[in-house]
């Protein structure tokens, strides 16, 4: 085995993946799956950067089956990135190799990380930031629905940031290839929790029930939409059976103090995702041509000198009507800060941020719902 200075996890034996390190030169980790690492890696002959997903595809005892099924997945996943090439908001799969224990998936580097270590850092984002983000996610399903192909695990932790923070939808690992008019047909439940779709629950729990199909995709859309604007998700309960009870049930809030400031455009789309009739759930192109998705945040070009002229004229007044709404905006008592600092919504971002900060790592190394950080009725279900 190859040890990097400072790093817990070793390298694979060269004698076993000398193709890949004939071409690359493994970094430091990036992060870490259940039979995975993922590393930077420089590729020799141009020194541009990449980032390589180590599988290992031994299993330590018995079994040639578990250890063949590993590789199958893998090249599944491979043959299905291929089938995805060139789209601008998937990740693109460079390179890759097979050892007789290891399998090698050279990808893009996104910098910027996981949405989810983005959202840790806002905890909540605009509606133009939002709608940006949900339109690029949207354009992706759709084009991969296109081509028949289900994900199964979209969150925030499968979709990767590029430079300019556009969206790379990544981790095809679950995501199936289904005919026209085919559902998936299993009773073996895959994707996250909190982000399962009700049909794909009542399908692994109950007999006689239909498959599941492109829809659960949509729903986990509506999930990260929510989850972008609120900070926290739609669904949660420290008992993951009471959750997934929830999901199927469809039942979730936007009458909250969250729900303050967002627009009704913007509900109205989460309303349209979070169905729990797969058939009355929009679909990806249908989610494009939302009023909230269909806005678009024009840039103007050229110099318009009357246009210009009525911007300014705009902009005394609403500065005019902004001093005279701050002096009558009312104070906020310490004494009320002091009571219950996360009803006033200033102080519960701030508390929010805090909470990612301090414990972000352990809700990722856990696996944990990152809601466990700030969801506020959790105390109040505790007690009883």
């Amino acid at each position: 085995m190859v040890l990097l200075p400072d790093d817990e996890d070793p390298l694979p034996d060269l004698d076993f993946a000398k193709d890949f390190y004939a071409k690359y030169d493994a970094k430091e980790i990036l992060g870490k799956g259940a039979s995975s690492v993922v590393r930077r890696c420089v590729e020799k002959s141009t020194h541009k950067e990449f980032a390589v997903k180590i599988i290992d595809i031994t299993n330590e005892g018995d079994g040639s089956l578990i250890m063949e099924n590993q590789r199958l997945e893998t090249l599944k996943e491979i043959q299905i990135l291929r089938l995805c090439a060139q789209h601008p908001n998937i990740i693109e799969l460079h390179d890759s190799f097979e050892s007789e224990t290891f399998m090698f998936l050279v990808f893009e580097l996104c910098k910027k990380g996981e949405l989810f270590d983005y959202m840790t850092e806002v905890v909540t984002l605009s509606e133009k930031r939002t709608r940006q983000i949900m339109r690029q996610l949207m354009e992706v399903i759709a084009f991969i629905h296109s081509k028949m192909i289900v994900h199964r695990d979209l969150k925030p932790e499968n979709i990767l940031l590029d430079d300019n923070f556009n969206i790379k939808l990544s981790d095809f690992g679950f995501a199936v290839i289904v005919a026209h008019d085919e559902d998936i047909d299993t009773g073996e439940l895959f994707g996250t929790p909190g982000y399962m779709s009700p049909e794909s629950i009542k399908r692994s729990m109950y007999p006689n029930v239909p498959g599941y199909g492109r829809p659960a995709d949509m729903w986990a859309a509506g999930v990260i939409m929510y989850s972008l604007l609120v900070g926290s998700p739609p669904f949660y309960h420290r008992n993951e059976l009471r959750m997934l009870r929830m999901i199927m049930e469809g039942k979730y809030s936007v009458s909250t103090a969250d729900f303050q400031d967002i627009s009704e455009t913007a509900i109205d789309l989460i309303k349209k995702l979070l169905v729990v009739d797969p058939k009355e759930r929009l679909t990806a192109k249908e989610a494009l041509q939302h009023p909230f998705l269909a806005r678009k945040d024009k840039m103007r070009e050229g110099f318009d000198p009357k246009r210009k002229f009525k911007g300014w004229v705009y902009v005394m007044i609403a500065s005019r009507y902004l001093q005279i709404s701050h002096r009558a905006q009312p104070t906020i008592s310490i004494s009320r800060v002091r009571e219950n600092p996360y009803a006033v919504r200033d102080f519960r971002k701030l508390i929010d941020s805090g909470a990612f900060k301090i414990y972000g790592h352990w809700v990722k190394k856990r696996g944990q719902n990152r809601a466990v950080l700030f969801e506020n009725v959790l105390g109040k279900e505790i007690k009883k």
